[in-house]
């Protein structure tokens, strides 16, 4: 598959590098609109044949923000509990001097579903759907401190100026309906996610694959609404005058997509005013699948509805969606009071990823929707102030589910306390390459030619992990 953007080495004057780099809200997701209109090259817009049939159409990526500790949800490690009170025999490294001896979990595990697989008390509703899920329980990332390592699981590097994942996936397959976005970032408008906006950003990719925040309100998008007083005719007729002046402004500076990008983006904006504010309105949802996702329950009910959101937004031809679970102060970094912690943003989290993973099922999507559940890293099996556990970028957990995933089975394993692999370890670049093959693009040659040469998500460095690939 030839999925890269030829180099262009030619001198910028003054006036084209302005309008290369003055791109903003409004180039979002257009690549394939823009190659369906031909005006865009094919090879820009990364509409071309994939690689492989796509096993996944479209991502939902559930980040939850802070570092949920694997090893008291997913990855059960009776050993904590043998050597509750101890100090580990090797040491661990940790973000915090002066770690304290082992911690057992506070909570119990119990098996689940044909697969026997260990899943936390603390999540009794997502247990129900482990047979359609992968666990890869030794992952690994190189950072310690929340916002490199947050770079990382999103942008596959561990500082600002890579593009996001979700960027990536929309470059490199288009977006699927010209009226919406094709990637789509979630989260409480009150609590940021650590490192903010860089981490849904498409830094140097065409403006077009940056994501569109969006949020469950009357005004899920900031400044798409018209002012009262101009009417869709109105309207109309400004869009097709700026489209002309635009349009002769063009002529008179070929190759520059910025603009070309800028003259769609005010006809998605436009399109998007009808389109949007359907697609978050859940109403004509049944009370059934409404209750399925927790909206009925004040402690679920954002993220549910986003959950809800996510569903619909996948119906509608939306590619990546992000959704993320918590942020400061209230996320799953859990320096202490884990059990408190953790038992809160579980119990806001469990029904709403079960009732996605059971509407997406039942309505024939799941297949075809790759689920991606994970943190920045995991927590220690070591204690910090003594109930709670410190960072551990060297060992943790992150589930698949639907999308080709291999389901109803676990791939890595770590050692008995839940530090550092023994076995398969996975780093995010071999996450990002097997998510994007199971999206039917080769990670090694999605490539954009920036700073001298050709870039990539991975950059040669991750792996595919293909026992986990049905």
């Amino acid at each position: 598959m030839q999925t890269h953007v030829a180099p262009n080495r030619t001198h910028l004057g003054r006036r084209e590098f302005l309008l290369r780099a003055g791109t903003g809200f409004g180039a979002v997701a257009l690549g394939s609109v823009l190659q369906q209109d031909g005006r865009l090259p094919v090879s820009q817009a990364q509409a071309a044949s994939p690689a492989q049939l796509p096993k996944a159409k479209s991502v939902i990526w559930l980040f939850m923000n802070g570092g949920p500790s694997g090893i008291d949800l997913f990855d059960y490690k009776p050993a904590l509990s043998k050597w509750d009170g101890t100090f580990h025999p090797g040491g661990v490294k940790s973000l915090f001097p002066h770690p304290g001896p082992i911690m057992e979990s506070p909570f119990k595990f119990r098996q689940h579903g044909q697969s026997g697989a260990y899943v936390s008390d603390v999540y009794p509703h997502i247990a129900q759907h482990v047979d359609d899920m992968v666990f890869l329980k030794a992952c690994t990332s190189t950072e310690l401190n929340h916002t490199p390592a947050c770079y990382m699981v999103n942008t596959g590097a561990n500082r600002v100026g890579a593009p996001s994942f979700g960027s990536w996936t929309t470059y490199g397959m288009g977006t699927e309906n010209e009226s919406m976005p094709g990637f789509v970032v979630m989260f409480d408008p009150e609590r940021t996610p650590e490192g903010g906006a860089n981490l849904w950003d498409s830094a140097y990719l065409p403006g077009e694959h940056q994501a569109v925040p969006m949020h469950p309100t009357a005004s899920p998008i900031s400044y798409l609404k018209a002012p009262a007083e101009r009417t869709p005719k109105t309207q109309r007729s400004q869009l097709d005058l700026l489209k002309q002046w635009n349009r002769k402004h063009l002529q008179h500076h070929p190759g520059v997509p910025a603009l070309e990008t800028r003259i769609r983006s005010y006809e998605t904006a436009y399109r998007m005013q009808t389109e949007v504010p359907e697609l978050v309105n859940v109403a004509d949802e049944t009370a059934a699948t409404q209750d399925l996702y927790g909206l009925n329950d004040p402690r679920c009910e954002l993220f549910g509805r986003q959950l809800l959101m996510a569903r619909r937004m996948v119906e509608s031809g939306v590619r990546c969606i992000q959704i993320y679970h918590g942020g400061y102060p209230d996320n799953w970094d859990h320096h202490e009071d884990l059990a408190e912690g953790h038992t809160s943003l579980c119990y806001s989290s469990d029904r709403p990823i079960a009732g996605l993973l059971a509407d997406l099922k039942q309505r024939g999507l799941l297949d075809s929707t790759l689920i991606v559940w994970g943190g920045e890293f995991g927590r220690l099996p070591t204690s910090q102030d003594r109930t709670g556990r410190d960072h551990n970028p060297f060992g943790f957990a992150m589930w698949l589910a639907g999308g080709g995933v291999k389901a109803g089975t676990s791939h890595g394993e770590l050692d008995e306390l839940g530090y550092k692999p023994v076995q398969d370890a996975t780093s995010i670049h071999d996450v990002h390459a097997t998510i994007l093959h199971l999206m039917g693009i080769d990670p090694d040659a999605l490539t954009f030619y920036w700073n001298g040469r050709e870039q990539s998500l991975t950059n040669g460095l991750g792996n595919i992990i293909h026992p986990i690939v049905a």
